[in-house]
């Protein structure tokens, strides 16, 4: 759901003419800029939980396979920031290490004398480290070492070691490929971000779906009568030229790096959050079309619509990469 920040003072013929000449720029916008520059190591603003950003700052750079972005990735992985998480093989804390490993490789790493799988001061320095012994473990091993240190995180050193890389395990392999994936996510970038290609199709499929009624959970099906929520709408958009997205908009945050305010181009994903420090708080998302404005689908007893993005609860904006 979205609260409705401002009014629009003027007709809706005037606004929904403005629109139209909005969109129809984002096909040229969308088609033309295609050029730029990869993001650095430092972590982008608001891609980590406040409490633990100094952490992950600190101790991502322990080692050259490992950087702060990764560490950050790996860490949501895991747990989604959850110092309190547990899994059915027993994997604990924030970092999931199961207790046998804890054991083994725990640190005390806020030097309180005492070694606390809870505790994200002990478990983060610890993730860090034992990527790291990871890393050196397996230098020599065929493939990229920061892969192979993932994969030995995930199935266990032996079995990289004998498969001469990632394993063949479907479980590890898709673990590998979505760090590496949300690794951009969390990494500011060094320069202008380039668009993807398939933005001014994404607005494109968004645009047909104008006047639809909006339906909490909705995605679009027959059984939904067409008819779609926020996310339910940027998946589905994205979903249309061949990029998947999560369901839920703060996990759709973590699908692409983060331009700036002034760096916003039509196809953009913008969110909006309760909390502006933290992106676990995200609650809405919509696809900007340029102008200040987005397509989004706002809250029950609305239709989906062009909104501005420019309101107290903005958050900030992803750009979703194939």
């Amino acid at each position: 759901m979205r609260k409705a920040w401002v009014a629009v003072g003027v007709g809706f013929g005037l606004v929904m003419c403005f629109m139209a000449l909005l969109v129809v720029g984002t096909y040229s916008a969308a088609s033309s800029l295609f050029g730029g520059r990869g993001g650095s190591v430092a972590l982008a603003k608001n891609a980590v939980p406040a409490a633990y950003e100094p952490l992950v700052a600190r101790w991502g750079n322990e080692c050259p396979e490992l950087n702060p972005a990764l560490l950050a990735a790996q860490l949501f992985q895991e747990s989604g920031w959850n110092p309190g998480a547990r899994s059915p093989a027993a994997a604990q804390g924030i970092a999931q290490f199961i207790p046998g490993t804890w054991a083994t490789h725990g640190v005390d790493g806020d030097g309180d004398g005492d070694r606390d799988v809870w505790d994200p001061a002990d478990a983060i320095p610890a993730a860090a480290k034992y990527d790291c012994a990871l890393a050196e473990q397996l230098r020599g091993v065929p493939g990229d070492p920061t892969d192979n240190m993932l994969a030995a995180y995930n199935a266990g050193p032996y079995a990289v070691v004998k498969y001469d890389g990632v394993p063949p395990y479907r479980e590890t392999q898709n673990y590998v490929q979505v760090i590496r994936k949300m690794e951009k996510s969390f990494a500011a970038p060094a320069g202008r971000l380039s668009p993807t290609k398939q933005a001014a199709g994404a607005i494109d499929f968004a645009q047909k779906k104008l006047g639809t009624p909006y339906l909490w959970g909705g995605d679009g099906t027959p059984e939904d009568g067409g008819r779609f929520d926020c996310s339910g709408l940027t998946k589905a958009a994205y979903a249309s030229v061949g990029i998947e997205l999560p369901r839920v908009a703060n996990d759709q945050w973590n699908t692409g790096p983060h331009p700036k305010r002034d760096e916003l181009l039509p196809g953009d994903l913008v969110f909006f959050a309760h909390d502006l420090s933290d992106s676990r708080s995200i609650y809405h998302v919509g696809i900007y079309v340029g102008g200040g404005y987005m397509i989004d689908a706002p809250y029950t007893g609305a239709t989906i619509r062009f909104d501005p993005i420019d309101t107290p609860d903005y958050f900030g904006a992803t750009r979703p990469t194939a």
